[in-house]
C-alpha cells in the first residue's frame, strides 16, 4: 500500500511532473508578515503590520541510485542525474512551478531559489544528496481589453488595482490597515494618515470599520 504523503513537484500546469522518489524527514515552511516601525511627531513610535509575506519552503532528500523499498516511495525511479537534470530545467525557464504534498493542504505554486546538490556521499555511491528551497509564487492577472467595432470590452480581472484609479474615499472594512489601503491603490500610508488624522486620532495602527478616510 502506498503512503498516503507523498512529495510532488510539477511543471507548466502538470504536463510535466515528478514524484520524489525519498520523502524528506521534514518539510520547513516560513511565514511571517511585514512589518514597518514609523516615527510619528509628538507620539513616539509606532508598528504598522502589512500583509502577510510569501511562504519559504525547504526540505532536503536524495535521489537514489537503486531502488530500496525500505525507503523508496516507487520502484520505477529516475536515475539520480536525470532526476537533477529535471529540476534544472524547470528552474532556467524562470517560470513557476507547483509542489504539492499529498495528505496535506500544501499545494502551492513556487519558484526554485536553490537547488544544491551533493553528488556520491560517502557510503552511498551513485546516490545524491540535495536541499532544495522554494518560495511562494503569485499569479497575476491583466485585463485585455478587446474591439468590436466602435465599442470596447474589457475580459478578464487585474488582481492589482490601477493606482489612476482611486477613490476619493474608502470605507474601512475588518482586516484593514493603512498599510494594506496604501498598497490597494498605489499610495503611501503616511499620506493616508496625514490626511485623516482627525478620523484616526494619535494611532495609525488603530483604525476601524466604518470609518471613513479621505484618500484624494
Amino acid at each position: 500500500m502506498s503512503n498516503i504523503i507523498q512529495f510532488w513537484l510539477s511543471y507548466n500546469n502538470g504536463a510535466e511532473r515528478l514524484q520524489l522518489p525519498v520523502n524528506p524527514a521534514s518539510i520547513r515552511i516560513q511565514s511571517s508578515h511585514s512589518y514597518e516601525d514609523v516615527t510619528v511627531s509628538q507620539l513616539g513610535e509606532y508598528t504598522v503590520i502589512g500583509d502577510a509575506k510569501l511562504r519559504d519552503f525547504s526540505f532536503s532528500s536524495f535521489f537514489p541510485r537503486d531502488y530500496n523499498p525500505s525507503y523508496c516511495e516507487y520502484d520505477t525511479i529516475l536515475a539520480p542525474w536525470d532526476a537533477v537534470a529535471t529540476i534544472e530545467r524547470w528552474k532556467a525557464t524562470r517560470k513557476p512551478i507547483r509542489l504539492t504534498v499529498t495528505g496535506t493542504p500544501i499545494s502551492y505554486p513556487v519558484t526554485i531559489r536553490n537547488f544544491d546538490i551533493e553528488p556520491e556521499r560517502a557510503g552511498s555511491p551513485g546516490d545524491i544528496y540535495y536541499e532544495l528551497a522554494l518560495k511562494e509564487y503569485v499569479f497575476i492577472t491583466h485585463n485585455v481589453v478587446q474591439m468590436s467595432g466602435n465599442k470596447a470590452a474589457v475580459k478578464g480581472v487585474s488582481s492589482r488595482q490601477d493606482s489612476r484609479d482611486i477613490p476619493k474615499t474608502y470605507t474601512v472594512k475588518a482586516g484593514d490597515n493603512l498599510t494594506k489601503i496604501a498598497l490597494r491603490y498605489g499610495l503611501k500610508w503616511r499620506d493616508i494618515y496625514a490626511k485623516n488624522t482627525k478620523v484616526i486620532g494619535k494611532d495609525p495602527n488603530l483604525i476601524y470599520p466604518g470609518q471613513v478616510l479621505t484618500l484624494v
